[in-house]
């Protein structure tokens, strides 16, 4: 496996990390446990070196899965979690970045990931009733301190960024970003190439969609978050299905898969970016790691550009009450 190295933090990770997420709920039941396990641990004997969780995938119970499958192999890896949102007493997801919730994080992802140190930390959503800078000087301290390596945001607008940036050295913001959700390149990517921070793009499989393995037919779990993306609704699927037929012609001509293509055409766009895609499946983490050996040229990839800017993708990449949390 190729690494690569975040920004200009210092911090080398795989050319492909893997998303823990979905292997606590999301899309679906939840997987089973000891796969799940073994699964991760297998990652690491192919070469992935890091790996994506969060306190509130579960919530909790996924840092705890992640935790227990890596404890043997610790010293090989790099594991990023996020702080800011917390279950309410309803239930209900809330944003908070207070500092001193921050700190209760951490202390509980410590134990739940079974780390003296958590080696890359994001801030889930940005909070807008908590300054940047407070945020920002508080992980600053935990660094300090000795229980958090590097500092990360996730889904902030630029502006968002620069201002932490100041306080304490953003080392990775991630955000959603593939070949249906281009927005990034627009003030983001240019904004981390001048401050030097890396990007770790979620969603890079379009959510499953960039597969090929979907189209308007498929039916989903009645507990796949997908199921309330409008970018999933059947005629949006449909329309948006032209996108993967393109990835397809590409991919039949390079002998291999539309995913190996969509996660191509982003580890080519900069040295910088590390995709986490997801998965539950051994066969399809040895897919998207094979995306790691795939070349586009710049003919190749002139002729994606090209073809996708013909495109509309149809539907919102989230409902109307997640994409308010985006962005700021």
């Amino acid at each position: 496996m190729q690494r690569r190295k975040l920004g200009k933090s210092g911090l080398e990770v795989s050319a492909v990390g893997l998303g823990c997420m979905g292997m606590s709920k999301v899309y679906g039941p939840a997987p089973d446990r000891k796969e799940m396990i073994a699964l991760l641990r297998n990652a690491v004997d192919r070469g992935v070196t890091f790996f994506d969780t969060a306190l509130i995938y579960g919530p909790f119970e996924n840092e705890e899965l992640v935790g227990e499958a890596l404890a043997p192999v610790r010293r090989r890896v790099v594991i990023a979690s996020k702080f800011g949102i917390k279950i309410d007493p309803n239930g209900q997801q809330a944003q908070d970045s207070r500092p001193d919730q921050i700190r209760q994080s951490a202390e509980g992802s410590l134990k739940r990931l079974r780390v003296e140190a958590i080696d890359l930390y994001y801030q889930h959503r940005v909070d807008p009733n908590v300054p940047i800078e407070e945020v920002a000087g508080t992980v600053k301290d935990l660094i300090r301190e000795g229980k958090v390596k590097h500092f990360g945001l996730s889904e902030a607008g630029v502006q968002t960024i620069r201002r932490a940036h100041v306080v304490q050295p953003v080392t990775a913001v991630q955000s959603e970003y593939s070949l249906w959700w281009r927005r990034p390149e627009e003030e983001l990517l240019p904004t981390l190439e001048e401050l030097g921070i890396g990007f770790v793009p979620f969603s890079p499989l379009g959510k499953g969609f960039l597969t090929g393995r979907i189209d308007e037919n498929t039916p989903f779990d009645s507990s796949d978050f997908r199921n309330i993306v409008p970018r999933f609704a059947p005629e949006a699927r449909k329309a948006n299905l032209a996108l993967v037929e393109l990835l397809r012609r590409i991919a039949d001509r390079k002998k291999a898969t539309p995913a190996q293509i969509a996660l191509g055409w982003l580890l080519a766009q900069k040295q910088w970016i590390v995709p986490i895609p997801g998965t539950t499946k051994l066969e399809r983490l040895d897919e998207n790691i094979g995306a790691a050996a795939v070349e586009l040229s710049s003919a190749d990839l002139s002729e994606i550009d090209s073809a996708a800017s013909s495109i509309t993708i149809q539907g919102a990449r989230y409902p109307e009450h997640l994409e308010k949390r985006t962005g700021l």
